[in-house]
């Protein structure tokens, strides 16, 4: 621990009436603060909340103890009476009279249902709450006031009270006459407390003669007196975790002092008028203190976790001052990643003061315990002590026996042997000293590099830098500088260094510019960190563990909480971690692969694969190909990776096809499929993209490769897949494209898109209509009016006149197409003829439909107006426009045919005489036609009717003849 005068930090102050008691929680963060106004206040002082307040009475209540096991607490007034609360509940459980005077102490037995009771009267009383709060015995023998009570923590049965009769009075709980009394103070004692500890039977007692005094209980003597308070003492407690002592006073402040040496540690004073009580939680470094004007809570020094461990798990950690020693190797259980580890505790002694650092030298061999203001290096085997000294910092060379301390901030002190060798005057004020192959000074926010045989010609190279630690790796060539938000991997040229130090030149003032070389820096903050060959392990404040190698970050696990780095051992190929508990967990990072990693960051790739590569086990060969994947050695990483994940990543990226339908294959995977049917598709592998994207059932996908490729073999089996699997949209897009009409309609019917197969079928598949219709038919049956109003075409024909001449047309190019075969094969017997009259031959065969617009509209004639035409003399350049061809004779219809859908093209929009007629020919037009669809409909039979269908009857209007 550091200096206290720099590391006392205020974590909750609240200002309150006089508090005359306060007790701490032993698991939880809270506080009990009984006031001289009558509350009790239970605050929780890392959240800095009160919690919950309780009104007592109105008189001072003077002293309240917590009764964990039983969630209560209990505080004794000025009304001579106790009161017993539930702290989670605020019921008052209890009430009883105990005194005939002030209570001034309460004291709880740890384990039976004990409490004890002081006061202004004179005696203690002992309570049993499990027996009603029975009062079970009465101490008397003090001849003043007793103003506190206190159990023995080693010896449940013994409790100790303080007196302003100026003794100390131990008691045992089976008698009413006490053991033994220590005399001593001048005035009277105010309070009195044991040490928690397990090694000195102490009691301290503090008193109106401004002192006070560390007792042995055994000896039965004084052993200390403590003289720095200017006023009464009114409260002491030695610290239960902390070598440290702690008293109150009336003079408003509260000193703290070291146990060991009984030095004045620091004064804490924060205006809050007379001390009059302090607590300490139990595991914790904080401190509370109760004044006349509040309460605050202060944090003594840092929570460290000093350890150190050498090379073969050896693991010396600090708790206080005791020292104690754990090895790896005897741990009881397998050890598995991140689970606990039971290890042995060994003890082996103590330190005078409590350590701040414990640091192995490079062998292990020996072990430097460095605390305020000294150090001690002791052997690591035996535990005794080779040397000491003074230092207000300590650090290991690269040498066994070497070492180096900073005695003053002007002042470092070279080593050998454990010999002296010389003494280096800094000339700038040093902050703190680092080792390892050169000697590492911080000062003046910059680095300062010396060499451990000649600081006189200055340093080795000087960065302007302000690292918090400095780690070298084994053979001294990569330096890592740990900042506040970074760190920086520096490349050290012992070559360029040496160089100049043996020219015997004096160095320039910043040093040699080639003897350090910058790496790489890494945005990672690093709590503690260690190097493995060239990797470089750490911690981060995110609580991960990550290692860098190469220019690459790469997270080995993630921590559950904070965790303390300890090292690496490589015969058990694990890293090793503490908390601050001394819960000891094991992460496997394989020396392997450190080693391959290494030489493949070196530029060793030969002796990477041929000599490192087989050590590699199976189960971290996908670490290493992604590393050779981040260093840019793909082919190599496809070769070494076990994943077919990474493996079909590396495949894609290579372009090795090959490689990756083999592993979609073994895999199986949509989405393996897709990417590959993409990337064969981009290098233009049709089969073997129709192939993956089939296996994907990536349907969209085939529809566009197969569309694009014109494969109508392809469409029709998609479509038929895609129909099995329910992908309607797609089967219904390659029936279309490879002109399968009576698929698409059978899609839409199948689909419940009854009305849209209809109007397909009336566009694309006369043929499929009645049928069509009647399914319609059927969907409306619960509407039969409107199912009624559906025409179908095999009843009302006149009503589609356009599907009866698409059957026609359709007949005639099967005609056409029947006469061009017959034409074909008689040119290729006439071998004589001219070529010329064979392409004659072709027109005749498609003039009709060419030359007449009846056989190229559907609304050109009547159903039975255009019976199968003579074929016409053959015209070589026929113009439509100028063909004025008498209307063929129409034949008498009983029936008229008004068109349900007329074409908008074909109406005789741009000719101005229908406009200047008188009659209104074209707006009645209309009407007359829905008059004449309403009484067919109803069965009807009007001669005005069937003259208008005879007028009508080709479709064109009453303009027919002039269009």
């Amino acid at each position: 621990m550091g200096s206290l005068k720099q590391e006392v930090k205020k974590k909750l102050l609240a200002r309150s009436e006089r508090v005359k008691c306060i007790d701490m929680h032993p698991k939880e963060p809270w506080m009990l603060c009984s006031l001289y106004s009558g509350q009790v206040h239970l605050w929780d002082y890392d959240a800095q909340n009160l919690m919950k307040s309780f009104e007592v009475v109105d008189l001072p209540v003077r002293c309240v103890k917590f009764i964990v096991r039983m969630s209560w607490f209990i505080c004794g007034t000025d009304d001579m009476c106790c009161r017993v609360y539930n702290f989670n509940t605020m019921e008052k459980v209890k009430v009883f009279e105990a005194h005939q005077d002030y209570i001034r102490g309460v004291a709880v037995h740890d384990q039976l249902p004990y409490v004890l009771t002081s006061s202004d009267d004179m005696t203690i009383k002992l309570w049993d709450w499990s027996k009603g709060w029975q009062n079970t015995m009465i101490f008397e023998g003090h001849t003043h006031y007793v103003m506190g009570v206190v159990f023995n923590p080693k010896d449940p049965n013994t409790f100790a009270t303080a007196s302003l009769d100026r003794t100390v009075k131990v008691w045992n709980l089976t008698s009413t006459v006490p053991n033994f009394t220590l005399e001593g103070h001048e005035k009277g004692v105010n309070c009195v407390e044991y040490y928690r500890g397990g090694d000195k039977p102490y009691i301290i007692s503090g008193s109106d003669d401004r002192t006070a005094r560390v007792w042995d209980y055994q000896t039965k003597c004084c052993i200390q007196t403590l003289s720095a308070h200017n006023h009464n003492v009114s409260c002491v407690m030695f610290h239960p975790d902390l070598p440290l002592i702690v008293t109150g006073s009336e003079d408003e402040t509260v000193k703290v002092w070291q146990m060991a040496t009984y030095r004045l540690e620091t004064t804490l004073d924060y205006a809050l008028e007379r001390v009059w009580s302090i607590g300490c939680p139990t595991g914790s470094n904080k401190l509370a203190i109760g004044c006349d004007k509040g309460t605050v809570v202060v944090k003594l020094g840092k929570e460290r976790f000093v350890f150190s461990m050498d090379q073969n798990g050896k693991i010396i950690l600090a708790h206080n001052s005791e020292i104690q020693q754990m090895n790896v190797k005897t741990a009881v259980d397998e050890v598995v990643d991140g689970e606990k580890i039971l290890l042995p505790t060994k003890d082996l002694g103590t330190a005078e003061n409590i350590p701040k650092k414990l640091e192995h030298n490079p062998n292990g061999q020996f072990i430097a315990v460095v605390s305020e203001g000294e150090y001690v290096v002791n052997t690591a085997l035996a535990w005794r002590p080779k040397t000491f000294g003074q230092c207000m910092q300590f650090v290991w060379s690269h040498e066994t026996g070497g070492y180096g301390v900073l005695e003053t901030p002007q002042c470092i002190k070279i080593y050998k042997n454990f010999k002296e060798k010389k003494t280096f005057k800094t000339g700038v004020a040093a902050e703190n000293i680092f080792g390892g192959p050169l000697l590492c000074m911080k000062a003046d926010d910059a680095v300062h590099f010396y060499d451990w045989d000649d600081q006189e010609r200055g340093p080795v190279r000087k960065i302007a830098a302000s690292p918090k630690n400095v780690y070298w790796n084994e053979n001294a060539e990569l330096c890592c500088l740990v900042c506040d938000g970074s760190f920086f991997v520096l490349h050290f040229n012992r070559d360029a260094a040496q160089e100049a130090l043996d020219s015997g030149e004096e160095l320039p003032e910043d040093g040699v510019e080639d003897a350090f070389e910058l790496v790489d820096e890494i945005d990672e903050k690093v709590r503690q960190g260690a190097w493995i060959g060239d990797c470089f392990l750490f911690t981060n404040r995110n609580q991960r563990l990550n290692y860098y190698i190469g220019g690459e970050v790469y997270t080995l696990a993630v921590l559950d909480r904070q965790m303390y780095l300890l090292g690496y051992v490589p015969k058990e190929n694990r890293i090793f971690l503490s908390d601050k508990e001394r819960n000891i967990v094991s992460y496997q990072l394989h020396l392997s692969v450190v080693e391959y990693q290494t030489a493949i960051v070196r530029g060793d790739l030969e002796g990477a694969q041929n000599v490192i590569l087989p050590r590699v086990p199976e189960n971290q060969r996908s670490k290493v190909a992604r590393f050779l994947d981040a260093q840019g050695h793909k082919d190599m990483a496809l070769e070494v990776s076990t994943d077919d994940e990474h493996r079909f990543e590396l495949a894609v990226h290579l372009k090795r096809l090959d490689v990756a339908q083999e592993i979609a294959e073994r895999a199986n995977n949509a989405a393996k499929w897709k990417q590959l049917g993409d990337l064969s598709i981009q290098y233009c592998k049709f089969e073997q993209a129709a192939a993956a994207l089939k296996a994907g059932e990536d349907f969209n996908g085939l529809l566009l490769l197969y569309s694009s490729t014109n494969d109508v073999a392809g469409l029709k089996d998609l479509a038929a897949i895609a129909e099995e699997k329910g992908k309607h949209n797609v089967a219904f897009m390659a029936h279309y494209l490879s002109n399968n009409v009576e698929g698409c309609v059978n899609i839409l019917t199948t689909s419940q898109r009854v009305p849209h197969a209809a109007i397909f079928a009336r566009s694309y598949a006369t043929q499929q209509m009645s049928k069509v219709v009647n399914a319609w038919k059927k969907e409306l049956a619960s509407t039969p009016k409107i199912a009624s109003c559906i025409a179908d075409p095999q009843e009302y024909p006149n009503l589609f006149p356009e599907s009866v001449q698409m059957e026609v047309a359709a007949e005639e190019d099967e005609d056409e197409t029947e006469k061009e075969k017959a034409e074909e094969e008689e040119a290729a017997e006439l071998e004589e003829e001219p070529k010329e009259e064979a392409e004659v031959e072709e027109p005749k065969a498609t003039s009709p439909k060419a030359t007449s617009p009846k056989a190229t509209s559907p609304k050109a004639t009547s159903p039975k107006a255009e019976p199968k035409e003579p074929e016409p003399e053959p015209e070589p350049e026929p113009e439509p426009e100028a063909e004025p061809e008498p209307e063929p004779e129409p034949e008498p219809e009983p029936e008229p045919e008004p068109e349900p859908e007329p074409e908008p093209e074909l109406e005789p929009e741009e000719e101005p005489e229908p406009e200047a007629k008188p009659e209104p020919a074209e707006p009645e037009k209309e009407p007359e036609e829905k008059d004449e669809l309403d009484e067919l409909l109803d069965g009807a039979d009007d001669d005005d009717g069937e003259e208008k269908a005879k007028d009508d009857g080709d479709g064109w209007g009453e303009d027919n003849d002039d269009w």
